[in-house]
C-alpha cells in the first residue's frame, strides 16, 4: 500500500458510548485483548487514540524508531503537551545509556555474583522458613540488590525508597484512566512527592561521592563510582537520571520475573532436582545452562513488561496505519510470546526449547524490548536471575500452599498474584 494510501485507524470493539471500553478492559485484561486479538487481528484500536499491536515485525519497528517518530511511555498522567519535552529528555537518555553501558555490560554484570548471592540468603534467611508473600520478598531482594550494585556501603535508605515509588505508581498501573496532572487528587500529590524525595535521595548521594572523589584517589566499584569517572565528569542531573532509570528498571522487573520463578519450581519438583544436580555438578566453566533456560522460558510465557508504550511524536505511520502526535501505541510481548505462529506448543512451560543452542524465532522475544533502548540492565538482569534461580533450587525446598490456585495479574509487572511460599534449607523438611 502506497503511503498516500495509508489507513487512518484500525478496527476495533466500540466500547460504550460514555465509558468506551474501560469497563470491560479493566475487568480482564488480557482476556479482552485476546478476544480483540482473535476478532479484529494484530492490530486494533481501543479508542480513537490508542491502538494495541501484537505482531512481532511492528513491534520492532515501533521500539527501533523510539526516538525518531515515537517516544517512551510518558509520565504516569496526561503529559500529551509535553511531547517535544519528552522528545529532548529521550536524545539526552541516550547519550546516558552509551556512558552508563560499560558500568552494566555482562563483564560487569559477573562481578555481582557474590552480592547477589549473599543479599538472597539474607533475605531468606529473615523470613525463617515461614510462608511469606512471594513478590514482596522478591522486591526486598531486587531494591536491595541494586542499591547496592548502584552505590556501595552508601545504599541504605535507597531499597525503602524504591518500595514507596512502587507504591505511589501503582493507582496509575491499575488504571487505565488517564487525569491531568495538575489535578490535586492524592495519588497525584504523593507520586509527585515521592519522586522529589527519591531524586533529592539519589542528588544528594551524587554529590557527597563527587565531594568525595576529589580528596581522594581511591576509587569506588559501584556504578556511581563508574559514572563519575567518566570524562568529562557528567553533570549532577545527568548521574542522577541514570541513577534513576537503572534502580526502577533493576527493581520491578526482576522482582516480578523471580516471583515467576518460584511459581514454577514450586510446582516442578523435578525441574528443582535437575537445577540441583546441575548446581552440584563439576565446576567446568560450563556455566548453569539449564538455569538460564529456565529464566529465558519464564520470561518467555510471563514477561514482567507485559504492555510497552509508545506514543507518537509526530505524524507518523506503523504498518499500514497513520498516526499523529500524542496517539499511543501498546505493544504486547505477553500475547507475541505466546503465538502458536512463532512458538511450538506456546503455552507450555518447557525449559528445553532454549538448550543445545536452540535459540528464540527472531523478532518474537521480547522480555526486554528491543531497538536502540532496548533495556540498559538486560545482561545483569540475566545475569542476577539466573544465578538466583539456580541458588534457589541448590539450596532451598521450596513449599507453596497456593501455587496450584493463583493466577497471573496483569497490571503493572506480570507475576503471579498473592503467591505464598516458604523457603527451607535443602534437607529440612
Amino acid at each position: 500500500m502506497a503511503h498516500s494510501e495509508k489507513l487512518r485507524w484500525p478496527p476495533g470493539p466500540r466500547g460504550h458510548w460514555l465509558r468506551g471500553n474501560t469497563r470491560e478492559y479493566e475487568a480482564d485484561r488480557i482476556g479482552f485483548l485476546r478476544r480483540c486479538h482473535r476478532e479484529y487481528g494484530d492490530v486494533f484500536s481501543y479508542d480513537e487514540h490508542t491502538l494495541f499491536v501484537i505482531d512481532p515485525e511492528l513491534t520492532h519497528e515501533a521500539l527501533a524508531r523510539t526516538g525518531d517518530a515515537f517516544v517512551t511511555e510518558l509520565a504516569p498522567f496526561d503529559m500529551r503537551r509535553d511531547l517535544d519535552q519528552a522528545t529532548a529528555h529521550g536524545t539526552s537518555w541516550m547519550s546516558e545509556r552509551r556512558a552508563a553501558w560499560p558500568g552494566l555490560n555482562r563483564t560487569a554484570a559477573a562481578t555481582t555474583d557474590d552480592l547477589t548471592v549473599a543479599i538472597l540468603d539474607t533475605v531468606i534467611a529473615d523470613a525463617a522458613g515461614r510462608d511469606v508473600d512471594v513478590l514482596t520478598m522478591m522486591r526486598t531482594l531486587t531494591a536491595r540488590t541494586i542499591a547496592e550494585y548502584c552505590f556501595g556501603a552508601d545504599s541504605a535508605d535507597v531499597p525503602d525508597l524504591l518500595h514507596e515509588t512502587v507504591r505511589a505508581t501503582q493507582p496509575f498501573a491499575e488504571s487505565s484512566r488517564e487525569f491531568p496532572a495538575w489535578l490535586p487528587l492524592p495519588r497525584h500529590r504523593r507520586f509527585f512527592r515521592t519522586y522529589q524525595r527519591l531524586t533529592e535521595t539519589l542528588t544528594g548521594l551524587v554529590r557527597e561521592r563527587r565531594a568525595y572523589a576529589s580528596k581522594s584517589d581511591a576509587p569506588r566499584h559501584d556504578l556511581l563510582g563508574f559514572l563519575l569517572a567518566a570524562e568529562p565528569t557528567p553533570p549532577v542531573d545527568t548521574v542522577v537520571s541514570t541513577l534513576h532509570s537503572v534502580l526502577m528498571g533493576g527493581h520491578g522487573v526482576p522482582a516480578a520475573a523471580l516471583t515467576s520463578v518460584v511459581w514454577e519450581l514450586a510446582r516442578r519438583p523435578r525441574l528443582v532436582d535437575d537445577l540441583r544436580d546441575e548446581a552440584n555438578g563439576p565446576a567446568d566453566g560450563g556455566g548453569t545452562p539449564l538455569a538460564e533456560a529456565v529464566v529465558r522460558e519464564t520470561l518467555r510465557l510471563y514477561p514482567p513488561a507485559w504492555l510497552m508504550t509508545r506514543t507518537a511524536s509526530t505524524e507518523t505511520t506503523l504498518g499500514d496505519w497513520s498516526l499523529s502526535p500524542g496517539d499511543d501505541v501498546l505493544l504486547n510481548p505477553y500475547l507475541i510470546h505466546r503465538d502458536p505462529r512463532w512458538w511450538p506448543r506456546p503455552d507450555e512451560f518447557d525449559p528445553t526449547r532454549w538448550l543445545d543452542g536452540r535459540s528464540s524465532p527472531g523478532p518474537a522475544y521480547l522480555p526486554f524490548g528491543a531497538g536502540p533502548r532496548v533495556c540498559l540492565g538486560a545482561a545483569l538482569t540475566m545475569r542476577q536471575l539466573t544465578l538466583t534461580t539456580s541458588r534457589l533450587a541448590h539450596r532451598f525446598t521450596i513449599e507453596s500452599p497456593n501455587a496450584e490456585s493463583v493466577t497471573p495479574q496483569f497490571v503493572d509487572r506480570l507475576a503471579p498474584a498473592n503467591l505464598k511460599a516458604r523457603f527451607l534449607p535443602t534437607g529440612e523438611r
